[in-house]
């Protein structure tokens, strides 16, 4: 079958699948009520509750939840498993679990005063599920932290050519907002003004690199990267969400716009042959297929971490309860469609040759620096991307590293602006210090510096994935025992549920048996760990897992 035929079907089932079953899910799951204020109005302070014009929202949510995710997790489910597995996953998925867990994370935290789904949870499962969900999300946010970090500075160092993009993305970003927010401008307008603005920046970037030296003041030029960034990070977690996060991440999913754009018109003029096979293993290199490839590939069909952005930064922003659709379910669509163009350049444009025995994964790409995937894919997306007018090879992969970095910083300080707001959920009512934002954004910054600078970071990363997806789980069963509250119908978050709860803990035990088993007891300590505290929540809504659904 033709790779643009596939591509059709995608997008036209993911399009199917937010008008109808989105519309669905906002009718008959949420009740979507527009005479209600939403916490945005209700609450606002300037700071963290601010309603946001709608597309500023839409792009603000979507930046933060894409990051790497999308690229990273479909390339290797191609590896792995084959094309076919890894597209499926993410069309399924994301329509009938990873849009559903994203929207109604999102509409139970705005009914609930934009709270966490962590504090939320203290209503409905009780207190030891909440202090347990929030310390998982506050340690899982600091490990986002510390990898974002690392990975955006190895970034700066090896490709200087993005650094007048990135950090002039942040200075046109603040005054694109205040002349939004506190001039008036006609938002189309501005935001003509400002790709203009962002295209130059991309120029002058390419012409001008800023290199730094390898060691600077006897610090090296990555670590000098990684400590600018957590400084930015402090200030970015804490300044007015309309100041700087709404328009910086409304300019980078504009980023992603063209990018989407530019990818699928150069599929239809390449229109390449699939190279990948459409299968490859029930068991592979990256484990078996179930669990693991529900665990590999996250963003893209479901991720919980997600849900964190929701009910933590998207949920004190909602300007009214009806854009939640195009926000909550809309923009996890879209990711779907970002991670089924990584599949179609993973299987049509990067060269396969199954006869190299050198790699012990089988099957790979030749143009794969095994060490960095996010190459192969900037130079999958480079070789599409030529076959529009003007644009070279090369040009069409220092955009799409300029499109995945713009990405990963603006998950970086969501990650930092979330930790602040679980910290001061958690602690604030006990230690009053911790309600003051710079207190907070400092407390997990620290952590995640110490992560990050020592490469302790490298010692949980194996399990993050499955972490991710047990996020996800424990979100649906909140979410779950929410609607149980408001007599709402559960079933559409129950068997999701149901399904990322067992899909996570088999991942759990496989990994950790296998890490025990290789003498990795950090790593087996960790999934341990995580399976006993999953149990525990478990055991805290058994109610609602065994025997309300039965009454539906």
């Amino acid at each position: 079958m033709s790779i643009l035929i596939i591509a059709a079907i995608l997008i036209a089932w993911l399009i199917a699948g937010y008008a109808i079953y989105g519309r669905f899910i906002a009718k008959k799951v949420i009740g979507i009520d527009n005479s209600r204020i939403t916490p945005a109005h209700k609450l606002q302070d300037g700071i963290d509750y601010s309603p946001a014009k709608k597309l500023m929202l839409f792009g603000h949510h979507f930046s933060s939840i894409a990051g790497a995710g999308p690229i990273l997790g479909p390339l290797l489910g191609v590896l792995y498993f084959g094309w076919l597995g890894a597209l499926l996953w993410i069309a399924l998925g994301s329509v009938f679990i990873g849009a559903v867990h994203d929207f109604t994370s999102l509409m139970t935290s705005v009914q609930n005063k934009g709270h966490s789904l962590a504090d939320v949870s203290e209503k409905t499962l009780g207190q030891r599920t909440k202090v347990i969900f929030s310390i998982f999300l506050w340690l899982a946010l600091s490990l986002v932290i510390a990898v974002f970090a690392v990975v955006a500075s190895k970034t700066l160092v090896n490709q200087p050519e993005i650094v007048i993009p990135t950090f002039g993305l942040i200075i046109m970003a603040m005054l694109f907002g205040w002349l939004i927010y506190r001039r008036g401008m006609n938002i189309m307008i501005g935001t003509g003004a400002v790709l203009i603005l962002l295209f130059l920046l991309i120029y002058l970037g390419k012409a001008c690199p800023i290199e730094l030296p390898s060691y600077v003041l006897g610090i090296p030029a990555q670590t000098v990267w990684f400590f600018t960034l957590i400084i930015y990070s402090f200030f970015a977690s804490s300044l007015p969400v309309w100041f700087l996060l709404q328009p910086r991440d409304y300019i980078s999913t504009w980023i992603l716009f063209f990018g989407l754009l530019i990818g699928y018109i150069g599929l239809i003029l390449t229109h390449p042959p699939i190279h990948a096979p459409a299968f490859v293993s029930f068991s592979s290199r990256g484990g078996p297929l179930w669990p693991m490839l529900f665990v590999i590939i996250a963003c893209g069909a479901i991720s919980g971490f997600h849900s964190i952005v929701a009910g933590g930064t998207t949920a004190k922003q909602l300007p009214n309860e009806s854009s939640g659709r195009l926000i909550g379910y809309g923009a996890m669509v879209l990711e779907a469609a970002l991670a089924g163009l990584v599949i179609f350049i993973a299987a049509g444009v990067l060269i396969w040759d199954p006869s190299k025995t050198a790699n012990p994964l089988g099957y790979h790409y030749l143009i794969l620096k095994l060490d960095d995937p996010i190459k192969a894919f900037a130079n999958g997306y480079g070789e599409i991307a030529s076959s529009l007018p003007v644009i070279t090879p090369v040009l069409g992969a220092f955009f799409g590293m300029v499109m995945l970095n713009a990405f990963v910083l603006t998950t970086l300080d969501t990650s930092t602006r979330l930790g602040r707001l679980i910290t001061s959920e958690l602690l604030g009512k006990k230690i009053l210090l911790f309600k003051n934002r710079w207190i907070a954004s400092f407390f997990i910054l620290v952590f995640a510096s110490a992560l990050g600078a020592t490469g302790g970071y490298k010692a949980i990363w194996p399990v993050f994935g499955a972490a991710n997806q047990l996020v996800a789980a424990l979100a649906l069963i909140v979410v779950t025992s929410y609607l149980v509250g408001i007599k709402k119908p559960i079933k559409y978050t129950l068997y999701p549920a149901y399904f990322m709860l067992l899909t996570t803990l088999a991942a759990l035990f496989y990994q950790g048996y296998h890490f025990i088993k290789s003498s990795k007891f950090v790593l087996g300590g960790i999934c341990t760990l995580l399976i006993f505290l999953a149990l525990i929540i478990v055991y805290d809504a058994r109610t609602i897992l065994f025997n309300l659904n039965k009454k539906e």
